[in-house]
């Protein structure tokens, strides 16, 4: 689950499964005012951290720095990738996860697995042929079992979601759903 970094902490003790910042700051100890230094969002609670979010893009070049950052402080990364290209340009980095995200798609009501399954077949290929240890993800509007499944068939090893549990009716059933498409 990514969550604030004020909720880190929190959210560490009472679940049960991986909690990661929604996103670091590539900074090191000493004036850094205001920015998320990597090692505080690991002592926090945090196993990951999401990085390259449509909603906070980030420099090739600075994704680079706030990558090795991160692995400095012992944190794994989700990267987000907009498209094939941005998802084979970001392998060469070696996070641990890529998620692909057709920024168009997220939060609407088609999933990419529907309406761009060559984003995702063709970015697992892709990233797989620069580092096949990089775990794929997709995202953008994966809503249930079935967009999972379709996603998981062409080649994605999980799913990054967000608006497809938080605007459910009944949260629990939705992500229940969800992880029936994974098993």
């Amino acid at each position: 689950i990514a969550v604030q970094s004020t909720d880190i902490y929190k959210i560490s003790k009472i679940v049960s499964i991986p909690v990661l910042s929604q996103h670091i700051d590539a900074i090191d100890f000493g004036k850094n005012t205001g920015f998320l230094l990597p090692e505080s969002i690991k002592q926090a609670g945090a196993e990951a951290t999401l990085l390259n979010h449509s909603e906070h893009r980030l420099d090739f070049e600075l994704l680079k720095i706030f990558i090795e950052r991160a692995k400095q402080a012992g944190l794994k990364t989700i990267v987000c990738a907009k498209d094939v290209e941005d998802a084979k340009k970001i392998a060469g980095l070696s996070p641990d996860f890529i998620a692909v995200e057709p920024p168009e798609l997220i939060g609407g009501k088609i999933s990419v697995s529907e309406a761009k399954p060559e984003v995702i077949s063709d970015s697992v290929k892709a990233i797989k042929s620069i580092n096949k240890k990089i775990k794929v993800l997709c995202g953008a509007g994966i809503h249930n079992k079935d967009d999972v499944k379709k996603a998981v068939k062409l080649g994605a090893d999980g799913i990054l979601v967000a608006s497809g549990i938080v605007k459910a009716g009944n949260q629990e059933a939705a992500l229940k759903d969800l992880v029936d498409g994974l098993i």
